[in-house]
């Protein structure tokens, strides 16, 4: 099968990532897209609410669709999670399977930098979403990435997880930014500053 990685903090998930998500599947006739929150990410700071809750709000948002799934590897291999570790395990668990990994097209230009690119890129192919009109120039990647990356539109949206906290914690809307279950789940759980 032709499976979509879709990695993250998902703190909270929202419909910009299932959206970039969908992108991907759709433009590139994926059969699954998996969701893995990150246990600890490598370049931002920590998450507001713990893996077991990113991992269950995750899967919240993702319950109705059959195509989705959600895998708690990052959380079960601990530690700061790299890319190149949870794709190892896929590859040891999987080998089956052939692999995509979704990334916001304004990421592209950073993959050089990743942990371990080039055994990345001999082994799957990268999917960048961006808004219609992003312009990439693909040419312009190292010879390990060539052929490795390919693009897949989604609708403007600018949402992004920063600003759902700040306005959950201010008493301010988030509906239609979030998954209805989801947002039942923040607030059951009081997190981001939501009163249970």
């Amino acid at each position: 099968m032709k499976i979509g990685i879709m990695g993250g903090t998902f703190d909270p998930i929202h419909m910009g990532h299932l959206l970039a998500a969908e992108a991907a599947r759709d433009s590139h006739a994926l059969d699954e897209i998996w969701f893995m929150p990150s246990h600890v990410p490598p370049h931002k700071p920590s998450a507001g609410a713990t893996g077991k809750q990113r991992l269950e709000m995750t899967e919240a948002a993702v319950k109705q669709a059959p195509q989705y799934e959600v895998l708690g590897i990052e959380m079960e291999l601990g530690g700061v999670s790299y890319t190149i570790d949870t794709m190892r395990e896929l590859w040891s668990r999987f080998p089956e399977h052939e692999f995509y990994f979704i990334i916001g097209a304004d990421m592209v230009n950073y993959l050089p930098k990743w942990e371990e690119i080039e055994e990345l890129a001999s082994k799957m192919t990268f999917i960048g979403v961006g808004r219609p009109g992003f312009q990439l120039h693909l040419d312009d990647l190292p010879d390990a990435l060539q052929g490795r990356v390919l693009l897949a539109e989604m609708p403007l949206v600018d949402i992004s997880s920063t600003a759902i906290r700040r306005r959950l914690a201010s008493g301010h809307s988030v509906r239609f930014m979030i998954p209805d279950a989801v947002h039942q789940y923040i607030v059951r759980s009081g997190l981001y500053g939501t009163k249970p």
